[in-house]
């Protein structure tokens, strides 16, 4: 099981910035591809971005492409959502976890995700 703790979440109006972090206890993430999840109330949770091990960005759905970006520093063992321009739809609470992107713009926990109690981002003026 892969198993992280996010943070960075919080209250921004339209068109602000956050920058959440996942970060892995021990060697949790070697080797596995990590992604952002998030569930709006009311909604199915859904992934929204993949990366690999190495770095490439294995997907990212178009509700955040161009606004949302993914990094990792493998050092650090922590994976980074950079978010910019805010949009209202963009509350909820953000997950991490392993992913799998079997498709374009099609990002799954994968088998070996655990969930953790995720990070909180409000979007309203």
């Amino acid at each position: 099981q892969v198993q992280a703790v996010e943070s960075g979440g919080g209250f921004v109006e339209p068109g602000g910035s956050l920058r959440l972090s996942c970060t892995g206890s021990g060697a949790a993430f070697d080797g596995y591809a990590i992604g952002w999840f998030r569930q709006a109330a009311g909604r199915e949770r859904e992934g929204i971005s993949c990366i690999t091990w190495s770095g490439d960005t294995a997907g990212d759905v178009d509700s955040v492409k161009v606004r949302f970006t993914t990094s990792r520093d493998k050092a650090a063992n922590t994976v980074y959502l950079q978010m910019n321009s805010l949009k209202s739809e963009d509350t909820a609470m953000y997950y991490c976890a392993a992913c799998v992107s079997v498709a374009p713009g099609v990002i799954l926990p994968s088998s070996v995700a655990q969930w953790g109690q995720g990070t909180q981002v409000t979007v309203s003026s």
